[in-house]
């Protein structure tokens, strides 16, 4: 019997990057993708929707998951937003969030919020052992994506 591990996490950057700038790689799907580790395969779907295939998490030669979501990508250049919501029917996870951008006398603020479900093909009892361990690999991968983008940022 499976379980579901939720995750809700918010981050806040700042970068000299100009907002505009931000925004670019932001919308850009494909590209602000590329900077999000351990990313197997991004797959386009049309319609702004895209497929992702997380790589396996494995002890030795036991495959214990694969995560794969799929979301449809929306941006709002007057607002300053790049927003996503789940595809349903699409892989062992749901995520939904959005990006926030506001300028500041420096650069550009940048704001993240996302929410994640993930479904976990292991006994239930083993929730109360995993789940803590799955919300800490997951918001670990943020922050590496975080300061992924901000070194993209840097380079403008």
């Amino acid at each position: 019997m499976s379980f579901t591990v939720t995750i809700d996490v918010s981050k806040q950057l700042e970068t000299p990057a100009s907002p505009e700038t931000v925004f670019e790689l932001l919308a850009d799907v494909p590209r602000s993708a590329s900077h999000f580790p351990d990313v197997e395969k991004l797959e386009p779907l049309g319609g702004n929707a895209f497929r992702w295939i997380m790589e396996k998490i494995a002890i030795g030669a036991h495959t214990l998951q694969q995560t794969i979501y799929a979301c449809v990508y929306r941006s709002d250049r007057a607002a300053m937003s790049v927003s996503w919501t789940p595809v349903e029917g699409e892989g062992n996870a749901k995520v939904e969030g959005n990006w926030r951008i506001e300028p500041v006398e420096t650069g550009a603020k940048v704001q993240l919020h996302t929410k994640g479900a993930l479904e976990v093909d292991l006994p239930g009892f083993l929730q109360f052992l995993l789940s803590p361990l799955i919300e800490l690999a997951f918001t670990q991968k943020i922050d590496r994506y975080i300061s992924n983008l901000q070194a993209a940022f840097a380079k403008g």
